[in-house]
């Protein structure tokens, strides 16, 4: 019985032997490749073969393949990302299938292949690339190519096509932006962290209307982060970056954030921590973040509590029974102020290259000391009331005005009155798509005469009341 069995199997094989030299002499490369495969696949099932299927495969099979899957342990593989632009570049005008895509309005298409397969040829070797993609959606680019170019593949040819991608990328990168999924939608898919929508801001610093001095000094600040990677290896730091924004609602924080993330060219993550259960998935989605980019909480003093000393809960709380309630306190947010710390400055915040990490506040006595102090929070920027240079930056991109009579009456009012750039936006710009340079420079001068007297009388009556001690922040009329 035994003869009879190993009497069969070496018939087939020998079958097998004959078959594959006749094909290799017969088909080309890449239909050798489909035959290879199921010849393969076939051979698999004899249960001989099973235990030895390994050794078996190599003897056969003259090919190697190596895989580049889009993610790993949650973090984006970027030479996926590289080889994915440098395939759907490469000789579009031979590929049977296309896609195109349009960066911004004002530029052209942009033509990339949409084939799953693809031939390559690099220094005489013959490559095929395939994309496969998995039941759960992960997507995987596969490399087949003969031993025999095992050195040339991966001596010079992947390096090649990294750097090839990442140019092409560079010339066409769009920036996005990204927001974070509640965990009780994650999948198995890494995509399922974030979502993201093209980001076509038009902020930039030229329109920004700050204070010109400060502005420079933001600007400098951002160039010397960007050309800084010797210099952060040399002191042994992680090449990152963190700016507090901070100052009333309406002075401008959002649109710094934008006319960063044009000047530098990077991509933004919008973090809402209140969309996070605990510091594991905290960590989870920062690490799926990608180098070069600004990360950004806003208003991070009403996000969750953060404050190193806990809000004593009344004492009535523990002893609730209402199970809506118990239910409501389970689903809050766990994030801690060290989980966010150990991300920002501890060991995790090596995790990722070329990052700027943003936070906002209306109110930055309301924020933990720890959280904000230099070395987390760099720099940190003041974005206050409208000053007259900051009004003449507004004037010059809503009227396309550099002087006029009454900006001698405007800077004097905007002295005394505490009123955000984008009030004096709004007062600004055009009515019924109609440019009225007059009509709008007085009705800013009448908004800030009103403001002004309004603000006065605060001011008198907190003085009767309080015997002159300090005015808070202003509510107000306009």
């Amino acid at each position: 019985m035994m003869g009879d069995t190993m009497g069969t199997f070496g018939s087939s094989m020998a079958s097998l032997f004959f078959f594959w030299a006749t094909f290799q002499q017969i088909f080309p490369d890449h239909l050798k490749i489909a035959i290879k495969e199921f010849l393969l696949s076939a051979i698999q099932q004899l249960s001989f073969v099973q235990r030895f299927s390994d050794q078996i495969i190599n003897f056969f099979s003259p090919y190697i393949v190596i895989s580049f899957p889009e993610y790993e342990d949650y973090r984006f593989n970027h030479a996926f990302a590289a080889i994915d632009t440098y395939l759907g570049a490469k000789a579009t005008d031979k590929a049977q299938k296309l896609k195109a895509s349009q960066v911004k309005e004002s530029k052209g298409l942009i033509l990339k292949r949409d084939e799953a397969k693809v031939r390559d040829i690099y220094e005489g070797v013959n490559v095929w690339w395939e994309i496969v993609t998995s039941t759960d959606g992960d997507r995987t680019h596969k490399l087949t190519f003969h031993r025999s170019g095992l050195e040339i593949v991966t001596g010079s040819y992947i390096k090649y096509i990294m750097e090839e991608g990442k140019s092409i990328e560079a010339k066409n990168k769009k920036m996005k932006l990204f927001t974070n999924n509640p965990s009780m939608n994650w999948d198995t898919s890494k995509k399922s962290l974030w979502r993201h929508i093209d980001f076509e801001h038009p902020s930039s610093f030229q329109t920004l209307a700050m204070d010109p001095k400060k502005k420079e000094e933001v600007l400098n600040d951002l160039e010397a982060f960007r050309n800084g990677k010797e210099y952060y290896k040399k002191i042994g730091k992680a090449w990152k970056r963190g700016y507090l924004l901070y100052g009333p609602p309406g002075t401008g924080k959002s649109t710094m954030i934008a006319a960063m993330a044009n000047h530098l060219n990077y991509s933004i993550y919008d973090l809402e921590l209140t969309a996070i259960q605990n510091n594991s998935e905290l960590r989870k989605l920062l690490t799926a973040t990608s180098s070069n980019s600004i990360i950004v909480i806003e208003d991070i003093d009403c996000s969750v509590d953060l404050t190193s000393k806990r809000r004593k809960r009344d004492s009535d709380l523990s002893s609730k029974e209402d199970g809506e309630e118990g239910k409501q306190d389970q689903n809050q947010s766990k994030v801690t102020l060290s989980g966010l710390l150990n991300f920002i400055d501890g060991i995790w915040s090596a995790c990722g290259q070329e990052r700027i990490i943003i936070f906002t506040t209306n109110h930055m006595e309301k924020l933990d000391p720890a959280l904000i102090r230099r070395g987390r929070m760099d720099m940190h920027i003041e974005l206050s009331y409208c000053g007259f240079e900051a009004f003449k930056i507004l004037a010059k991109n809503y009227l396309d005005l550099d002087s006029h009579p009454l900006f001698g009456e405007i800077e004097s009012l905007l002295k005394e009155a505490k009123i955000a750039p984008a009030d004096v936006a709004e007062k600004l710009m055009a009515k019924n798509h109609k440019i009225d340079v007059d009509g709008s420079l007085k009705d800013l001068v009448q908004s800030l005469e009103k403001r002004n007297k309004y603000q006065r009388g605060q001011s008198d009556e907190h003085k009767k009341k309080f015997g002159g001690k300090k005015l808070g922040v202003f509510g107000g009329l306009f």
